[in-house]
């Protein structure tokens, strides 16, 4: 069963986007990912199944009729992701330790296997975030086609020089980095020449807009122009996603579920697969009308003839008469010879003939 189809927008040519610059671009399995291309908006299941491959293949499955391109899961290999001082340390949104919460959600690797199959049997991309060396060294044996680096790897720097290794596409959160504290990271990607992606984003979970940096879109685009730009977004509904494609944002990146109503850290901020499909139509409108040139459109030019005005005579005036600013004026329809934004050229000039009052002038009217 292939996801479900929308209407393909055309890729933008280069100098119909909204700003003078050359867009960097990449590719995703056949997917082309850039600003010249509509949004992507990757559903990240994460670890919302709870470790179990039933549920996980449902939310695919739900996720595919909701039109989803991309699925992102998690990549854990307890033993090589942590150690045991993580059974001490408990996160904000949950109430057993980050090893327990790992513990009882992470696939086996055959039910990892199973689940990048079957996503890929429903038309859909399937990549994931390894949470350590043998994580990554795993999903290559999985053949992945791009690698997910998460914000809290995103200053792991020997983790990312072995992903970066492995050749292909990166995508990087980058919550709780600064620009400074990128440099290091982003140059380590430069260096082994792969292509990548990275996304603004706010790890807390659910992210309130008083912390939400809409304007990290923007900044990130500025120091680091090889990068392909996207919003990672933990805040509770599509606004600031949404947002984002306004400021540049190529790739949308929420977590997901198949219905909200299931336990799990994660689930406050998720998106179900209604809110998927709202944000992928209307992702794509955004995108549409943020790389549109401020210009008057062909639909417009009906509109154009009856809304703007033409320069009449605004009372009964004689042949040979010097028109004064007194004498004419501008009214609907825009029929007429003489557009609005051509009345000053009127003034002081003699009439030919006599008009009343209301007539839209013509040139030929003036000597």
């Amino acid at each position: 069963m292939a996801a479900a189809a929308h209407p393909a927008p055309r890729p933008m040519p280069a100098n119909d986007l909204c700003e003078d610059r050359v867009e960097p671009s990449l590719s995703i399995a056949g997917r082309r990912i850039g600003r010249a291309h509509p949004p992507l908006v990757i559903a990240e299941i994460g670890i919302n199944h709870g470790g179990s491959l039933q549920v996980a293949k449902e939310m695919v499955r739900m996720a595919a009729l909701a039109g989803c391109e991309m699925i992102k899961h998690q990549t854990h290999i307890i033993e090589d992701e942590m150690t045991e001082e993580g059974k001490a340390i408990f996160p904000p949104n949950a109430d057993v330790s980050i090893w327990e919460v790992m513990e009882r959600c992470a696939l086996s690797r055959e039910d990892e296997a199973e689940l990048k199959r079957y996503t890929e049997e429903l038309g859909m991309i399937w990549i994931s975030t390894p949470f350590s060396r043998a994580a990554a060294d795993f999903l290559e044996e999985l053949d992945v086609p791009a690698y997910k680096i998460g914000s809290g790897e995103a200053d792991n720097l020997p983790l990312i020089r072995h992903i970066a290794r492995k050749g292909k596409p990166v995508i990087m959160s980058t919550g709780m980095q600064s620009i400074e504290t990128l440099g290091e990271s982003v140059a380590i990607l430069d260096a082994a020449g792969v292509d990548y992606a990275l996304l603004e984003c706010t790890n807390l979970y659910p992210s309130p807009p008083e912390i939400v940096s809409l304007r990290g879109v923007s900044e990130l685009r500025a120091a680091f122009p090889r990068a392909v730009v996207g919003f990672s977004d933990h805040s509770i509904g599509p606004e600031m996603a949404l947002a984002s494609v306004a400021l540049g944002a190529a790739i949308l990146e929420r977590h997901y579920t198949d219905t909200r109503y299931r336990a799990g850290p994660d689930i406050i901020n998720s998106m179900d697969p209604a809110e998927l499909r709202f944000l992928i139509d209307r992702s794509r409108e955004i995108w549409i009308a943020a790389n549109n040139p401020k210009a008057r459109s062909a639909p417009e030019e009906d509109v154009y003839r009856f809304a703007r005005g033409s320069v009449v005579a605004d009372a009964d005036l004689p042949a040979g008469h010097v028109i004064t600013e007194a004498d004419i004026w501008t009214r609907r329809p825009g029929s007429g010879e003489i557009a609005a934004r051509e009345f000053d050229k009127v003034l002081g000039r003699r009439l030919t003939r006599a008009v009343t009052r209301n007539t839209q002038l013509k040139w030929s009217d003036l000597a």
